[in-house]
């Protein structure tokens, strides 16, 4: 009987994205995101990398108590909660790395695919910054302009305003 393929869940760009997150002023990967995604355990994923030391000497690093904690309370980790130590998180370069250590059918799809996702941040984040700067420049001119119109508004109150007739005094 011919051995069924493991399933694996539908990936997106958007869904690789979402797992990508700035620490330590790197974009990385969590260890179990990308066992899943290479559809091996973490625990095999960490024992490749662990086989291969050298290549993943500076892509690879362990997280703190306090950054596992925050993390954790950004409910960035919470379907990966229950573990005894910190997670490691994967660089850029880390997760391109798994794919030659990992002999996975898939491994060689989803390295593409992360490079993709982690190639289309790059390419967009400074745009959205620059894009949020314009923004604020906005806001400001138009608070200014709010403030002008504000007052241009009340001076044509004050003019539409009827003024108080003087009674006719009735004698001398």
């Amino acid at each position: 009987m011919k051995e069924k393929p493991p399933e694996y869940p539908a990936l997106t760009m958007d869904a690789i994205v979402q797992r990508i997150f700035e620490l330590r002023g790197q974009r990385v990967m969590l260890d179990a995101d990308l066992a899943v995604l290479y559809g091996v355990s973490t625990k095999a994923l960490l024992q490749a990398v662990r086989r291969n030391p050298t290549r993943f000497e500076s892509f690879v690093f362990q997280l703190s108590t306090k950054e596992w904690g925050v993390l954790r309370s950004q409910n960035v980790t919470s379907k990966h909660g229950g573990r005894r130590y910190s997670p490691y998180v994967f660089t850029e370069h880390g997760a391109l790395m798994l794919s030659s250590v990992l002999k996975s059918a898939r491994a060689e799809e989803i390295s593409r695919m992360i490079i993709r996702a982690f190639v289309w941040l790059r390419q967009t984040i400074p745009a959205y910054k620059e894009l949020a700067a314009k923004v604020a420049e906005l806001e400001s001119a138009v608070g200014k302009h709010d403030a002008a119109l504000n007052d241009i508004i009340e001076t044509l109150r004050q003019l539409i305003i009827p003024p108080d007739k003087e009674k006719r005094r009735i004698g001398f």
